[in-house]
Order: C-alpha cells, then structure tokens, then sequence
C-alpha cells in the first residue's frame, strides 16, 4: 500500500531530534528501526506529516557496564544484543527475548527503543524490562528523566514517553538481575507470543529475597501480576511457591481470544509459562540444579 505524504527527517544528535520533535508537535513521529512503524503507515493505521528517523543519531547504541548497571541505549540492535556475553552474563533473561524476536533481518534493524517505545501488548522486551525493574531514561526538551518500566507502560500502544522524549538508555541491574529467564509460547518461530513470562529470581540464603516478574500477550498491555511476585518473594526454596504464584498470575491475566487461541487458553498458558521462567530463573539465581 502507498504511504501517505509525509516530510522526512534525519537529526544527527539527541538535542536535534528532540527540537523537530518539539517544533512538530503532534504531527510528528519518531522512526527507529520502522518494523513497527512502517508497517502501520501502509496500512493508514497511522499517519504523520513528519517522520523523524533516529537512526543516524549518535551515541545510542551502546551496551555497556557500569558500576554494576548493565547500560542498553535506545538504539542498540536486538541483534547485538543477542549476541552480547555482557548481556548474556548480567540478565539472561533479555538474551532470551532477543533470540525469539521475529527472524535474523528484523533483529538486525529493529533496537531495543523500538520495540520498547512501541508498547505493542504482545511485544516481548516490555515483559522483561518489567519483571527486571529496569530504569527508562528518558531525554527531552526538560532534561533528562528516569523511572521504573513498570511505571512506564501504560496501555496498548501508550508509555509514559512524553511528546518529544527520547527513550536514551534502558538500566539493568546487573547483580539482581543474573537469576531471570524469559519463556515465550508462539505458533512459530518468527510469531508475537500467544503467552510470554519474564522472571527474575534473587536468592540469599536460601532465600527469595526479591521476584519480579512480567507477562506479554495476556492484556492490553505488559502486565505486572504483583500478588504472584508476593507468593514468591521471601519463600523458601524446595517450597510449592512458584505452582501458587503461576496460579495468581494467570488469574491476573486478561487475554482475548484471537487466531492465535482462545482467553481460555492463554490463560492456561500464562500459568505454565509463568512456572517455566521461575524454575530457569532459580538455576540461573544459583538456587537450583544447573
């Protein structure tokens, strides 16, 4: 399908993109791999007078770790982060997102910001950003802000992403995020999750000091089932606390039925997928059998 007519933009650093944005306003978009974006545009889902490509923008693409952060920029690729042993070292659990996202070709141009940004409810970073506690840094016309992935998702295709924020960096903390896992349940290999479940385990003395956890593709957007994390959270290990918290969970979850299956049935699969990424998460935490 043909697009509608539209002004293309190509800033070369942070502060240009957000002064287009901020000139533009509301008849502005921001593109940054375009897996999402373009696609909706050809089919007149969606239309903008001003498409601002932070692509060329520099200093973004980083992975890094500092001070006991692993540090993810907006436009680093999903690809590299499959392939990063600091990533795969520090929170596994988004090794696992990357390696099932779509096929090598949208890996290779679609970054993290994009998917993240995009807030598609069956999209599979926002569950783990969320079951990790990551920290969204956010850049605009007022500075620099952060706050909690969990805070940051609001609803379908909605984050808390003011207009003409830039999502700068996504913070993972390194230590507390080693025992997490992702578990996604798809038609095929290159599909959106029917159900997905992030995890994330830290273990002391036997111990669940702290559990997180994120679910995709059971409501209009990545869900936060807080009284399955409680179930967990300072239980001890050997104990039937993850059966009880994959119970809560899928009863938090609000699927539809669609061509991928019935409510019914991702509600049930929100309760084995759940478990899955508990007990990978426990082994990688080092309270399990490796």
């Amino acid at each position: 399908m043909i697009l509608h007519p539209f002004e293309y933009h190509a800033p070369e650093t942070l502060e240009e993109a957000v002064d287009l944005a901020e000139k533009y306003g509301e008849d502005s978009k921001f593109l940054a791999g375009g897996q999402s974006l373009i696609p909706l545009m050809k089919l007149g889902l969606f239309s903008s007078g001003h498409v601002i490509d932070l692509g060329r923008v520099r200093g973004l693409d980083h992975i890094r770790k500092e001070d006991g952060v692993l540090a993810i920029g907006g436009l680093a690729k999903m690809a590299d982060i499959e392939g990063s042993r600091l990533v795969e070292q520090a929170c596994p659990a988004l090794t696992d997102c990357a390696v099932s996202i779509a096929d090598p070709l949208v890996r290779n141009m679609g970054p993290i910001g994009g998917n993240v940004c995009h807030a598609d409810p069956a999209n599979d970073v926002p569950a783990v950003a969320v079951a990790s506690g990551a920290e969204m840094v956010l850049v605009g016309r007022q500075g620099e802000r952060r706050m909690k992935a969990q805070q940051f998702f609001l609803d379908t295709f909605t984050t808390a992403a003011g207009r003409g924020e830039v999502l700068k960096e996504i913070r993972f903390d390194a230590e507390r995020c080693r025992g997490s896992a992702y578990i996604k349940l798809q038609l095929q290999a290159t599909d959106f999750a029917i159900v997905g479940a992030a995890a994330r385990l830290w273990v002391h003395d036997g111990t669940v000091g702290e559990c997180g956890i994120g679910l995709t593709g059971v409501g209009p957007t990545v869900l936060h089932p807080k009284k399955a994390e409680g179930a967990v959270q300072g239980s001890r290990l050997g104990t039937d606390a993850f059966s009880r918290a994959a119970e809560l969970a899928a009863a938090e979850a609000r699927p539809v039925s669609d061509l991928r299956g019935t409510a019914e049935y991702k509600q049930e699969m929100a309760k084995v997928v759940t478990r899955r990424a508990l007990e990978n998460a426990l082994k990688r935490a080092g309270g399990g059998r490796r």
